[in-house]
């Protein structure tokens, strides 16, 4: 039985904080929960006010809003999104804000065909 108990001090490895691909922007956490307990006008408000590029590709879904793109976005478009309150659901593939009301348990259907399914820009051009 080998017993090193020298450790490697040169081996070229960087703590986690200092590995490259880990210089997300910071998120504010306190805004982020602020703004996950506003309800869905409010939130369509605030985007539309702050972040008209979301406002534009926004979808309500019952009183829930998502956000979806084609494309992984760059870090700074998530830290945004997720001090506007937004989570990733990653089997929908979609940004969602729950607008207060949190559920416990994730949904078995397809929210859409079961609550009213709206953009939200096209209700502001109608």
């Amino acid at each position: 039985m080998k017993k090193n108990n020298k450790k490697n001090t040169n081996s070229g490895l960087e703590s986690r904080p200092e590995q490259s691909g880990t210089d997300r922007p910071e998120i504010d956490f306190a805004l982020r929960r602020a703004n996950r307990s506003l309800e869905t006008e409010r939130l369509l408000a605030l985007l539309r006010n702050e972040a008209p590029t979301f406002f534009a590709l926004a979808e309500v879904v019952g009183k829930w809003v998502w956000i979806q793109f084609s494309d992984k976005q760059p870090p700074t478009v998530t830290r945004v999104l997720a001090e506007l309150g937004f989570h990733w659901n990653n089997v929908r593939q979609t940004w969602q804000h729950p607008c207060g009301t949190i559920r416990r348990e994730r949904a078995a259907f397809d929210p859409r065909k079961r609550y009213r399914s709206y953009f939200a820009a096209d209700r502001m051009a109608a």
